[in-house]
């Protein structure tokens, strides 16, 4: 399996409007729960531990050091 660099969710905005929905009234602490749990449960369904860590280096990309 090779990580998926372009668009592929069906219906993007509808996906973007759900997550934020499933966020809306959590606490900023709970929030962050709620994303490590979802990332927990895809990097669980996706499995292949090469994809997985090249989506943490894309995702990590660009972002400051502290």
């Amino acid at each position: 399996m090779a990580l998926e660099h372009q668009a592929n969710i069906s219906d993007p905005d509808s996906f973007y409007e759900e997550l934020i929905s499933c966020q809306r009234d959590l606490s900023e602490e709970n929030a962050l729960l709620f994303q490590a749990r979802l990332l927990l449960v895809m990097a669980n369904h996706i499995g292949d531990r090469k994809v997985l860590s090249e989506a943490m280096v894309l995702a990590r990309r660009g972002l400051p050091q502290r």
